[in-house]
């Protein structure tokens, strides 16, 4: 079996309040990008197996390893060999992590015939991560609570073109929260969704640019490249450092 894991960009994305779990509640739109993605190959195997290629992922248990062994603890299914082939780079904020552990969860559900519903495995990648449940049914998503509210929003911007420059700086989800500043009266994103998207680039934001710019100047130049080169709008991507444009297409 092979599956194509894919990255996601952020809509705009801001931090409304933290929680007293320690979680951040936030709203955003969560927009598949299909032609960017991983390589996945599971297979049966006598024992449990998981190799990668291509970019190097660090830490000692991968996000897939997770997934199997969670499902593992819930089905006891047999062993399988998951081959990971890495091009979504790590901690860029398009969620090639997540991305992988959810298309593993699927694919094991397609390769047991487990039958099991989206609104279950969504509850079981949550347990891996707060972004994995919208790459169960990896599509357009207004986002909400810590990640894992989601609801449909007819927004298509398919016609236009999404140019990705990854600055190739890896920031850890600590760190870009670390001097997040919170503001629970920046909650209409589902409106400003809807304005001509030209309008998108003094409205809609992403409320980790501002320090993550100062900190990383490279990131905030890689933006204005976009712009420069006619973007109609311009972002970064959930905690960075990967920036994003929105082009008419030629």
């Amino acid at each position: 079996m092979i599956l194509y894991p894919n990255a996601k960009i952020n809509l705009g994305l801001n931090i409304l309040s933290k929680r007293d779990d320690g979680f951040h509640n936030l709203i955003s739109v969560f927009y598949p990008l299909h032609n960017y993605f991983d390589i996945l190959e599971i297979i049966p195997a006598t024992k449990f197996l998981f190799t990668t290629s291509g970019l190097n992922i660090p830490g000692k248990t991968n996000l897939c390893e997770k997934a199997y062994a969670l499902m593992n603890s819930k089905y006891n299914i047999k062993p399988i060999h998951i081959h990971l082939h890495k091009n979504i780079p790590i901690g860029s904020g398009l969620g090639g992590g997540s991305s992988d552990a959810s298309f593993v969860l699927k694919g094991i559900n397609q390769l047991f015939n487990l039958n099991i519903d989206n609104h279950i495995l969504q509850n079981i990648s949550l347990e891996i991560g707060a972004d994995c449940p919208f790459f169960i049914e990896n599509k357009v998503k207004l986002v909400t609570g810590i990640g894992d509210v989601m609801n449909d929003i007819d927004l298509d911007i398919s016609e236009y073109e999404i140019r990705v420059i990854n600055t190739g700086i890896h920031i850890s989800t600590k760190e870009a929260f670390s001097e997040i500043v919170c503001d629970n009266t920046n909650n209409s994103l589902q409106n400003l969704a809807f304005l001509p998207i030209e309008k998108w680039k003094y409205s809609i934001t992403n409320d980790f640019e501002k320090n993550l710019f100062n900190k990383y100047p490279k990131i905030k130049e890689s933006k204005q490249k976009l712009y420069d080169s006619g973007a109609i709008y311009s972002s970064m991507t959930g905690t960075g450092s990967t920036v994003y444009g929105v082009f008419k297409k030629s």
